[in-house]
């Protein structure tokens, strides 16, 4: 299943936020001509406050773009509009820092310490993005949520809590606090969510955001997988909970983990910088620049350590001729990461990026740096972020171009067209 993507814009760019810049001609920027003389450019001063945009695009049916007359067309629109092919503006009041797809819902949120601070939309029949009541009753809850809609959070310092980043699974969702930890809400069948599971429990409705424990250190980064979530401490130990019969909790069994336990293998005594999972592969990228990886290898993800289709523990993966890996970014099938020269390498199975005939690879393949920009004119472009969604990449360059290329399932590339797209193309 496709799902959208969430792209966020801004016209100076800074480490810490996880978003995409591109500069924009305000109205102030634009020339204005003057009827004695030639035109006048006024230039955006340095000091100027950073323009935030945010765009969607992709499968627009559950509402999880946001857009309601996408789904419930207005007056003017006869037709709903199921797929959005090119990136469209979504109108927000606050500037928006992190943001997260799931299978059709998206969480986004800002930076600020006003009470709200998170919203929801799209599918929410597992309470993903938690209870969401109806006009009608205050005891039930949206299935579906055309526009983003607050999420309460449960904390107890709501107004010196900041959101730093979400992150959203098949069905359950995280959000982490740079005060207040790890919440979780969502499908908990496999203790993706970090609690007890209850037999047949209702998830529909439900009222339960979930402050998760267990933590030895502050957690600076989540992610989830389909049905499993990875987190990593500001000392640099991985833990897990959740699905684990493919091995993509790493915790050395294929059962499931309620609660989060820290993972071992070849990341024992490993200081981790950054962790990535999506499908059911698990990747973790040490202060060091070595990659490590455990779960599924069906698809040749972890060839490189052996034949099985399975590992359920951490293996650190020989990369040869890659350099020091700086990120690394999982899919459902495929692989990509990217070294401090800003180069990507990817591998696995599906549209790699190296045209139709590159469908498969057990090592690491280099895709040509001019296939994101560089050129004589500009020689130094480096790519500075990577992701994968289930079947696509994404790369975004230090001019903050956003790249796109896989399997264009749902319009999720963004391109314009629904054909899938084997090179790096340009949003």
């Amino acid at each position: 299943m496709a799902f959208p993507r969430v792209r966020l814009c801004a016209r100076h760019m800074s480490t810490e936020l996880r978003v995409c810049g591109f500069a924009t001609l305000s109205k102030a920027s634009r020339p204005q001509e003057k009827s004695s003389t030639g035109p006048v450019f006024q230039y955006v001063g340095q000091h100027k406050k950073p323009n935030h945009k945010v765009f969607v695009w992709g499968f627009s049916f559950t509402g999880a773009l946001g857009i309601p007359s996408f789904v419930v067309p207005d007056s003017g629109r006869k037709k709903p509009r199921k797929y959005q092919l090119t990136p469209y503006r979504l109108e927000t009041a606050e500037q928006i820092s992190s943001a997260a797809c799931g299978y059709g819902f998206t969480l986004i949120a800002s930076p600020t310490k006003d009470v709200i601070k998170l919203w929801g939309m799209g599918l929410n029949k597992d309470s993903q993005l938690g209870f969401q009541r109806t006009q009608h009753s205050r005891h039930q809850s949206y299935d579906y949520v055309l526009e983003p809609s607050p999420v309460a959070l449960p904390l107890v310092e709501p107004l010196q809590t900041r959101v730093v980043q979400v992150a959203c699974g098949r069905a359950h969702s995280l959000v982490l606090t740079d005060q207040e930890g790890v919440f979780s809400m969502g499908n908990n069948a496999y203790g993706q969510c970090g609690r007890r599971i209850v037999e047949d429990e209702v998830y529909s409705g439900s009222h339960i955001i979930h402050k998760m424990e267990g933590f030895s250190s502050r957690v600076t980064q989540v992610a989830c997988g389909q049905d499993h979530s990875l987190f990593l401490t500001e000392t640099g130990k991985v833990l897990a909970c959740g699905w684990g019969a493919d091995g993509q909790t790493g915790l050395g069994h294929h059962n499931v983990s309620s609660s989060p336990v820290e993972v071992g293998g070849d990341l024992a005594g490993v200081e981790v910088r950054q962790i990535s999972t999506y499908g059911d592969c698990s990747l973790a990228v040490s202060r060091d620049g070595q990659l490590y990886g455990w779960g599924n290898s069906e698809y040749l993800q972890l060839a490189s350590v052996t034949e099985a289709t399975q590992i359920n523990s951490p293996r650190h993966l020989p990369l040869k001729g890659c350099g020091k890996v700086v990120q690394a970014a999982c899919g459902g099938t495929q692989v990509a990461i990217l070294n401090e020269k800003g180069e990507v390498f990817v591998w696995g199975f599906g549209i790699l990026g190296k045209g139709p005939k590159l469908s498969e690879s057990s090592t690491p393949e280099m895709i040509p740096s001019t296939l994101f920009g560089r050129s004589e004119f500009n020689p130094s472009v480096a790519v500075t972020r990577i992701r994968c969604g289930l079947n696509h990449f994404a790369a975004v360059t230090d001019r903050g171009e956003l790249f796109v290329w896989g399997k264009n399932v749902r319009g999720c590339l963004g391109i314009g067209k629904r054909d899938d797209q084997y090179f790096p193309w340009r949003v």
